[in-house]
C-alpha cells in the first residue's frame, strides 16, 4: 500500500478555465462575448472581434453603419453589450449575441417609424433581430439609427 503522505495533491484547475486561451474574451450563454465594463471604442471592437461566426460581420456591419450615421458618437461596454449613445443625450442603441441571431436594442424604438419589429416588456423599446440569413435593409436600419440617435436617450450607466 503506498503511503499517502508523500503522494501530492492533485492540482484542481477550475472548470471555466480549462482549456481556454486566457488572452480571448469568454463566450456566455448564446456565444456572447464576456467584455469588462468599459468606455470607447477599444471594448467595443474587442467585443465584435469575439462575436462568433457569422455574427461577427453583423456586428462589424452594425458598427460602421452607426459610426456613419451619427455625429457625436460616444461608444461603451454595459452588461457584456456594445453601447451606442451621443453625448449628454444618453444611450440609443445596443446589441447583444445570442444563440441563433443578434438583438439590437433601439432604447426609445417605440418613437421610430416605421415600428422596428420586435416588441418588448419596456414600452420604450424595440427591437431588431437579425438571424443568419436574414436580409440586411441598411437604409431601414440607418434611419433607425438616426431617428434614435435624435432622441433622448437612455442614461443609465
Amino acid at each position: 500500500m503506498a503511503n499517502r503522505k508523500s503522494q501530492k495533491p492533485a492540482k484542481v484547475v477550475p472548470k471555466s478555465a480549462a482549456g481556454r486561451d486566457k488572452t480571448k474574451p469568454r463566450l456566455l450563454a448564446g456565444g456572447n462575448p464576456q467584455i469588462a465594463k468599459a468606455d470607447g471604442d477599444a471594448p467595443v471592437q474587442a467585443y465584435i472581434a469575439a462575436m462568433p461566426g457569422w455574427k461577427r460581420g453583423i456586428g462589424r456591419r452594425l458598427d460602421a453603419l452607426i459610426v456613419r450615421n451619427v455625429p457625436g458618437l460616444h461608444k461603451a461596454m454595459r452588461w457584456n453589450s456594445p453601447f451606442y449613445g451621443v453625448e449628454g443625450r444618453g444611450w440609443f442603441l445596443g446589441f447583444h449575441c445570442l444563440a441563433a441571431y443578434v438583438k439590437v436594442a433601439f432604447f426609445r424604438g417605440a418613437s421610430l417609424h416605421p415600428l422596428p419589429p420586435g416588441e418588448s416588456k419596456d414600452k420604450h423599446v424595440r427591437y431588431l433581430d437579425i438571424h443568419e440569413d436574414d436580409p440586411f435593409d441598411e437604409e431601414l436600419v440607418a434611419s433607425w439609427i438616426r431617428q434614435a440617435a435624435a432622441l433622448p436617450g437612455w442614461d443609465k450607466s
